[in-house]
């Protein structure tokens, strides 16, 4: 029974193609803006999920200034407060850090044969614990070289963007860069991590940059690891309370923020959740608008086919076989649509992806699951059933002699 009435709602929508394709334009427009947005959203978090596997959850970071969340090395040098090498001394100090180091961040000039560009400068010791300890953090990471030892000064290590692509020539190791119109060779060429910002930066021994910059105690990062067996949240706590009696401020007074590296991620994901949900919210308006255009198609389905429904009454259909009818119709119809939208949506997804990833932003990635894929076909088939109640249910209580008088 179930495929007689399939064979009469496809019937019915093919007799009315131009009809059927304008309704479902609505449909597929929305789970086209709806599937994207969730595949491009969903194959971030699953990528810096991944990554937080591979740099590990156990990191804390410790930055100047109590700017919350989105606090970081990039917004250290815009506030009033600092940190300091002593910071660095305290938060090693702490229970269950098993190392802590300390990094300068400062914008940069560098110049290359006859190009001048800015950039930013990370800066950190050279002795042998600190690099190992740098080695770890993703940006640190070496692609090609070594890192200078304790006594060299002027060797600098650079990121992926800036030996590839930032100047019209390629720098190799050993090549001559000079930062802020001193002479640094080429030693290190960090491996690429996604991030425009960590792939198109210098790196630079502390003890230079303090020359250079006239910066003799100023850090602008601390990065600390916590020993094995430690919660990572419990740890930073200690680390807030250390440097709350160190700063001498009161809790809810701190000049710095101590976050997590889950803590840092999982902010991060709430500001891009809460974009997802504005968008997909405007998205779902086109759903809306396709619904309603599935609601009047097949009202002037109905209308059409009243004389249909008054043969069929008469031959012993039922109210419910009628209802059942249109129903499947309509649903149709928002299967269809939602057959395109989620083919175009998922091609726009991975079309981002790979300009992202030519682009250098790795971390943009698209998501395919098949959760996604069936779940917004399932919506645009709920859709277009429930668009078509109404107009099914009319049909359902027609009178059959009525109905056959209809012209």
């Amino acid at each position: 029974m179930i495929i007689d009435y399939l064979k009469l709602a496809v019937d019915g929508i093919i007799h009315r193609r131009l009809r059927s394709w304008l309704t479902m334009i609505g449909i597929f427009i929305g789970i086209i803006a709806v599937v994207a947005l969730i595949s491009l959203g969903q194959g971030m978090q699953n990528a810096i999920d991944e990554q937080l596997k591979t740099s590990g959850s156990n990191r804390i970071m410790v930055t100047p200034g109590g700017g919350g969340a989105m606090a970081g090395p990039m917004t250290s040098s815009f506030v009033a407060s600092r940190l300091y090498e002593d910071d660095v001394d305290a938060v090693n100090e702490v229970r269950g850090i098993e190392g802590a180091i300390g990094v300068l961040t400062k914008n940069v000039r560098i110049k290359f044969k006859d190009e001048t560009k800015y950039t930013t400068c990370f800066a950190s010791h050279t002795d042998p614990a600190t690099l190992e300890f740098v080695q770890k953090i993703d940006f640190f990471r070496i692609a090609e070289g070594k890192y200078p030892q304790e006594g060299e000064k002027y060797k600098a290590a650079i990121g992926p963007d800036i030996a590839e692509d930032f100047f019209d020539r390629k720098i190799k190791l050993g090549d001559t860069i000079f930062i802020e119109g001193k002479e640094f060779e080429v030693v290190v060429i960090n491996k690429k991590t996604g991030s425009p910002m960590h792939d198109a930066k210098v790196g630079i021994p502390m003890k230079t940059a303090r020359e250079m910059f006239e910066m003799p105690e100023e850090i602008m990062t601390i990065f600390a690891e916590t020993e094995p067996g430690y919660d990572p949240g419990d740890v930073a706590e200690d680390v807030k309370e250390k440097l709350r009696k160190h700063h001498n401020v009161k809790k809810g007074e701190e000049d710095f923020t101590v976050q997590t590296a889950e803590q840092m991620i999982g902010s991060f994901m709430d500001i891009l959740t809460a974009v997802q949900i504005v968008l997909v919210g405007i998205a779902a308006i086109s759903l809306i608008v396709g619904g309603i255009g599935i609601m009047t198609t097949m009202y002037t389905s109905v209308i059409e086919r009243t004389k249909q429904i008054g043969i069929m009454k008469s031959i012993g259909a039922k109210n419910s076989d009628i209802m059942q009818i249109f129903l499947i119709e309509a649903g149709l119809l928002g299967l269809v649509g939602g057959i395109i939208g989620v083919s175009l949506g998922l091609g726009i997804s991975k079309g981002v992806e790979i300009i992202a990833a030519n682009s250098g932003l790795e971390i943009l990635k698209a998501y395919t699951g098949w959760e996604l894929i069936i779940g917004a076909l399932l919506f645009s088939f709920t859709v277009g059933c429930i668009s078509g109640i109404l107009p099914a249910r009319r049909a359902s209580l027609m009178n059959p002699v009525d109905a056959l008088r209809y012209k």
